[in-house]
């Protein structure tokens, strides 16, 4: 008799199968795709691990198999993303959120922790990641976020039902700060804004390269161009003190710093390190003074 594709058995196919074609995680993509193919958690493939896969389940494997082969996202195949302890739908029409933007998190929180009922903008919210776990960690907070995107709105608006803050989260389509009303402020702006060089697009990975949007990751020539935007239209978009917080490649640090003193608007300027040690957060707090 032919041998069962038990559990065991399709891990370790698949394990092999993707670390040949190159994938950087093998068997943490074996597992989260075999996990989504019999509708059940990562741990329970462990206490199975000698069941077979019903025909269903191997036809639907086989195919996210050679999916990932090709270098397609494992996030865009099964349709979610864990980020912050939250888990959140993800489609081709918005940036898989990452671990390093959880550091821009960590530093939203801590500057609007204090605030009564704190004002938080965040611009190009793509899956809705940010403003999302701002208003589940700071229940008092009014939370706007900005997207050129219809289709990304779409997915964040169901992001915030599903994690139920929709009514504190006010979802705008345009170009940074555009659609806000004259003269609104906030207390915090923040941003994962694209931050990648047109001249680095080689450079990706293909998983990156081949399927994430690019209008969510490439800026302009030097990377820089909408980082730029920002940390200018900030100045008259924060109340006095209030922070602005972005994500940067480890590489711009030295120009972002340089962009935001040449304003003459913020002070108490920093950058922070992500979890693998890299720059990765600029956080800065608008004068005292508006004048």
């Amino acid at each position: 008799m032919a041998e069962e594709w038990t559990v065991r058995r399709v891990l370790d196919w698949t394990t092999a199968h993707l670390k040949q074609h190159g994938s950087e995680t093998p068997r943490l993509d074996a597992e989260i795709l075999l996990a989504h193919a019999r509708a059940c958690r990562r741990i329970e493939l462990y206490t199975r691990f000698d069941e077979p896969l019903t025909d269903a389940q191997r036809a639907l494997m086989r195919d996210l198999a050679k999916r990932r082969a090709k270098s397609e996202p494992v996030a865009y195949l099964v349709g979610h993303r864990e980020f912050f302890s939250l888990d959140l739908r993800v489609t081709p029409d918005v940036l898989i959120p990452r671990p390093d933007t959880e550091t821009l998190v960590v530093e939203l929180i801590d500057a609007a922790r204090a605030l009564e009922s704190p004002r938080i903008l965040d611009l190009g919210t793509g899956s809705g990641c940010i403003a999302i776990v701002a208003a589940v960690n700071l229940p008092s907070a009014h939370v706007t976020a900005t997207d050129l995107s219809d289709a990304a709105l779409a997915i964040a608006r169901e992001n915030a039902e599903t994690h139920a803050v929709s009514d504190r989260i006010r979802f705008l389509q345009g170009d940074l700060f555009a659609p806000l009303v004259d003269g609104e402020q906030f207390d915090v702006i923040a941003s994962n804004a694209p931050y990648i060089a047109e001249s680095e697009r080689e450079t990706l990975q293909n998983d990156v390269r081949r399927y994430e949007p690019h209008a969510a990751l490439f800026a302009g020539p030097t990377g820089t161009e909408i980082l730029f935007r920002i940390i200018d239209g900030a100045a008259s978009r924060l109340a006095p003190g209030g922070a602005l917080i972005l994500e940067i490649s480890p590489e711009q640090a030295s120009t972002v710093r340089t962009r935001i003193e040449s304003t003459r608007a913020y002070q108490d300027l920093r950058v922070v390190k992500d979890a693998a040690g890299l720059l990765r957060v600029v956080r800065a707090r608008r004068v005292n003074s508006v004048g």
